[in-house]
């Protein structure tokens, strides 16, 4: 997030936004008053793909910093923000031009904060291993810091939540290796900030006092090393530690079509936002991918190269990699060997009910896997293998799509299923996930029993 590393010229902010693939689609906002639960439901399918569709563009054009733009303060899109030009779609979609002026101040906004943010640190020069001697200038940087944020966000809904990243942004300005600062910083509030009440002077001197308190010398980050770790091999240690038996199982075996065909909506929301084409290659795989479920299909590398053929709209299906890849700005390194593929293959296999699964043969009274479990192991399968050049994550919702698919599921919804990530040496992450196909599969399971 430091805005030293990417260049940014304000002035030609409304060019840029405006050249961008949202900006020629805004969605036509409805003439019914706000409170109609009919702009609820637009503003959450449609308006809330669109803001999403242009977050990544705007991060594909000028770098990952800008995601903040939409950090609104009170209960906007995510509480407790110091951007007061952007609320929500509800409320900042009107006509395009409009709303498009608004994407320019909230980002600009957004930027400005940063930039003051940097200058703030940059204002006390402190270094860990002088920490004894400089306890004080410590001390009142993040007392300052607190106050700052406080100005920022009017301590309305969930402000404290940008307060606790401001000052954990602070110390790993000064070395504090990151996580062990957010500990610190956690440790220091001790949960006494809260929702819509300012802190005190008395407070805010407490907390202060106690984050610089805790500080030691031996608290600095190494400096990273080359990114030799193989965080394939990582994710395969953690996939066979995962309690994969525990994930909630959605409501039931039992198949569900909903009345919405959520995938196909979403696509059309957001990809259809970003580019027209993008959209519709997605579509034409989502289409494929049914008619391969239907017909009971093995899931393998054959099988959604054949979608990737039309999510990247190349003429011949999209080879298996044949170099170690990048993903989240190359903190993650993915090996390569020879076996690579067909270790992909045979974690793919175990995707399908454990009863059709020869690799479950030999072991009949385990309790079979949700089906949460095993679309969701599958969707980081995908990732963590990281089989083509591009479009994984891609390839990656499709893969889940069509588990759920195999055994007659579909979603009316897949919010949490996409533009999120993962870490894939971090357990609870895969849990998550779960959760999150969980979260989908029993509200649209309700809705599908719910008298219309």
């Amino acid at each position: 997030m430091n805005p030293a590393r990417y260049p940014f010229d304000s002035a030609s902010v409304p060019r840029v936004v405006r050249s961008l693939g949202p900006a020629r689609n805004v969605p036509s906002r409805p003439d019914i008053p706000l409170g109609d639960t009919a702009m609820c439901a637009w503003s959450w399918d449609e308006g809330r793909p669109w803001a999403d569709a242009m977050s990544h563009a705007l991060a594909e054009y000028y770098g990952r910093w800008t995601v903040g733009w939409r950090w609104a303060h009170d209960e906007g899109d995510y509480d407790g923000g110091p951007v007061g030009s952007w609320c929500c779609p509800r409320d900042s979609i009107t006509t395009p031009e409009e709303t498009l002026d608004r994407v320019v101040a909230a980002l600009c906004e957004w930027r400005e904060w940063l930039e003051s943010l940097a200058g703030w640190f940059d204002a006390y020069p402190l270094d860990l291993t002088d920490v004894e001697d400089q306890r004080i200038l410590w001390e009142r940087a993040a007392r300052n810091l607190i106050l700052q944020v406080t100005d920022r966000t009017g301590c309305g809904s969930g402000w404290y939540g940008h307060c606790r990243q401001v000052l954990t942004w602070f110390l790993s300005h000064w070395g504090v290796e990151p996580g062990l600062a957010q500990e610190l910083v956690d440790e220091a509030i001790g949960g006494r900030f809260a929702s819509w009440t300012g802190p005190g002077p008395r407070l805010v001197d407490d907390v202060a006092e106690r984050l610089a308190l805790s500080l030691r010398p031996d608290d600095r980050a190494r400096p990273a090393g080359p990114a030799t770790r193989d965080h394939l091999e990582r994710w395969l240690a953690v996939r066979a530690t995962v309690p994969w038996c525990e994930a909630p199982d959605g409501g039931g075996d039992e198949p569900v079509v909903p009345a919405r065909d959520g995938a196909a909506e979403d696509i059309r929301a957001f990809d259809g936002a970003l580019d027209p084409a993008r959209a519709q290659g997605l579509l034409s795989a989502l289409e494929l991918l049914r008619a391969d479920a239907a017909r009971g299909a093995p899931l393998d590398f054959a099988l959604i190269q054949r979608w990737q053929r039309h999510v990247l709209g190349t003429p011949q299906p999209p080879p298996f990699r044949d170099a170690p890849a990048f993903a989240k700005g190359g903190r993650e390194r993915y090996g390569i060997g020879p076996d690579t593929r067909a270790r992909l293959d045979a974690c793919l296999a175990e995707s399908a009910r454990p009863a059709e699964n020869a690799l479950h043969m030999d072991r009949p009274s385990e309790r079979p896997l949700p089906l949460t479990a095993r679309a969701a192991r599958a969707y980081l399968d995908v990732c963590f293998f990281h089989p083509f050049d591009d479009g994984n994550a891609r390839s990656a919702f499709l893969t889940l799509v069509f588990v759920l698919a195999r055994e007659g599921v579909a979603l009316d919804g897949v919010s949490l299923l996409r533009r999120v990530t993962f870490q894939a040496d971090e357990p609870q992450d895969a849990l998550i996930l779960t959760r999150y196909v969980d979260v989908h599969l029993a509200e649209t399971r309700r809705k599908n029993a719910s008298p219309r």
